[in-house]
């Protein structure tokens, strides 16, 4: 059974231990399919999900990710790719440079909610050399990787980390 949505917001944390346990590859199509139903500029889709269950693979993330090894133990890895020139065509240089991060974006962001929402762990993982993913990954020239999101049952619960206050960070204008 999945979780509430503002459930999910609210008790997703940042995982980093996972356990030795498979996720079905039907929780991870969905998590995808959730992935692929994220808004996007002029809906243009400009991504590419690579999802790695090779242990060999994984452990090349980890390395390209200043040796984060938590990357590689997770039983599933998911690399988001962007796709500039898919928004370049429409909006020229906003969409190759602005709307093809916070499209993708928004489909990692949907990634973590419906890990979350499965009882998966996920971590957002944007600190990787981009050359070394692309060569791990076989990534084809003109598709650019912006988030690694290892995947699996967390092995520990964290804490909730701390917030802004909310009148600390909102302005009303009325």
């Amino acid at each position: 059974m999945t979780k509430d949505v503002i459930e999910a917001i609210l008790e997703r944390r940042s995982t980093r231990r996972f356990k030795n346990e498979q996720v079905p590859r039907a929780t991870i199509g969905r998590i995808i399919d959730a992935a692929r139903w994220a808004p996007s500029a002029g809906n243009v889709q400009p991504w590419e999900f690579y999802v790695i269950y090779n242990e060999k693979k994984k452990y090349e993330l980890a390395s390209a990710a200043a040796n984060q090894r938590f990357i590689g133990e997770a039983p599933v890895v998911i690399v988001v790719c962007t796709v500039p020139e898919m928004a370049a065509a429409r909006y020229r240089e906003r969409g190759r440079n602005l709307y093809v991060i916070q499209d993708t974006a928004a489909a990692v962001q949907n990634i973590l909610l419906a890990a979350e929402g499965y009882g998966l762990g996920t971590c957002w993982v944007g600190s990787f050399d981009e050359t070394i993913v692309m060569e791990a990954m076989d990534i084809p020239r003109g598709k650019i990787p912006v988030a690694i999101v290892p995947v699996g049952y967390a092995a520990e619960t964290n804490e909730s980390p701390a917030r802004r206050p909310v009148d600390e960070i909102v302005r009303i204008i009325e």
